[in-house]
């Protein structure tokens, strides 16, 4: 009697379910690279920063008054200063790989090109790496956060200058690292601040404070028209030329 065989049937091909990306909550505690994929993965108009290893997560809702008017003034006021410094640019909202347990993502970042001799890079993902020369916070309820770990992720990392908008207390602080520490400076005697990294990019903090555009691109005019900025011009095409 012949013995009947079963056909062979080809097996079905087996597709690996991926993996879900988990959310991102406030606390977590994760690598670079588990922070970026959830991050990725989150709604856009969630804002996350990782500092010291840990997530942080800012309410979603932003005020205007005390929060979104101070910012784009902020921006108009290095957006300026970027447009007569070439060399120089300006990032919003843009985060950074800092070191091993921090990507902050500071309201504005004002920072000399690695082509002019500055000290960051955009790598592959477009993600600023390294500290940038000079970091702006806009703090309102976030003022024990970004006056307590994250000026001290800032300071460790030799963030140059670092200026605290404390809209809540009508107030601005301006730090320069000096000797691995941050010092308060203080306004010269017209009021003014005069930044000691780019020359040329001054501050009337009062104007800003109360929301007088006009008054602090007029004092900002005639810092990019100061000899010392003009100076700076020179050193950073003399940079880049060198390279």
């Amino acid at each position: 009697m012949a013995t009947l065989h079963s056909p062979t049937l080809p097996s079905p091909s087996v597709t690996p379910s991926r993996r879900p990306v988990p959310p991102l909550a406030q606390g977590d505690r994760l690598t670079r690279s588990e922070f970026l994929e959830r991050y990725a993965a989150m709604p856009e108009n969630i804002k996350a920063e990782r500092i010291e290893g840990m997530v942080y997560m800012p309410a979603a809702a932003v005020s205007a008054e005390f929060h979104g008017d101070a910012h784009a003034d902020v921006m108009a006021w290095l957006g300026t200063y970027k447009a007569y410094t070439p060399g120089v640019t300006a990032s919003d909202n843009s985060t950074i790989a800092l070191d091993l347990d921090n990507d902050p993502q500071p309201d504005a970042c004002l920072r000399i090109l690695s082509s002019h001799g500055g000290n960051t890079i955009l790598n592959s993902k477009g993600y600023i790496e390294s500290a940038p020369e000079l970091i702006v916070e806009i703090a309102a309820s976030s003022v024990s956060f970004d006056l307590g770990p994250k000026l001290n992720a800032y300071r460790r990392n030799g963030v140059r200058e670092y200026i605290v908008q404390r809209t809540y207390d009508g107030e601005l602080d301006w730090f320069v690292l000096r000797d691995g520490q941050y010092q308060r400076m203080a306004p010269g005697s017209d009021g003014i601040y005069r930044s000691e990294i780019f020359p040329g990019l001054r501050l009337d903090a009062q104007a800003l404070i109360f929301g007088r555009l006009a008054d602090v691109l007029s004092i900002l005019q005639r810092g990019v028209a100061s000899p010392e900025h003009v100076e700076f011009v020179k050193r950073l095409a003399s940079a880049f030329s060198s390279r």
